[in-house]
């Protein structure tokens, strides 16, 4: 599958469409928690670390919250908004400094762990489009 990143213009907002249902139901809660923490496995080998909590044991939470929020964007249950309340995650990421060039490391970083995956391309695609997105809402600077 060929995973394309979009370009990504500052302050834009592009539509965004909720990954297909069927992606849940077929990687499974389990497949998505999984996925979440390998992804974050080499986000802390990235050049984008700095970003996330330094702290092991808030550095695994960030994982279960993600892994809340993609669970219930692809249609399961409502773990983020019941542990966290709403998502709101241009507000919630932006004591960060996101970059369009940190984006594209995040998302190689998806590109990774979603190679990986055995099933149909359609739904990784599908899952993938939302990231690619989704992504460009978060990013709140230009500056380096």
């Amino acid at each position: 599958m060929q995973f394309n990143i979009s370009h990504a213009q500052f302050g834009t907002r592009p539509p965004v469409k909720t990954p297909d249902k069927r992606f849940l139901e077929v990687v499974g809660e389990a497949g998505i928690r999984k996925l979440i923490s390998d992804h974050y496995d080499l986000i802390k080998k990235s050049s984008i670390y700095e970003i996330f909590p330094q702290d092991d044991k808030e550095f695994e939470q960030a994982k279960i919250n993600s892994s809340d929020f993609f669970i219930q964007i692809c249609g399961g249950k409502k773990y983020f908004n019941e542990n966290r309340g709403a998502p709101m995650m241009f507000v919630r990421h932006q004591p960060f400094k996101i970059t369009p060039k940190a984006r594209v490391v995040w998302l190689e970083c998806y590109i990774e762990v979603l190679k990986n995956l055995d099933i149909e391309e359609d739904l990784i695609k599908s899952f993938w489009d939302y990231l690619d997105i989704f992504s460009i809402w978060m990013i709140n600077t230009n500056e380096e």
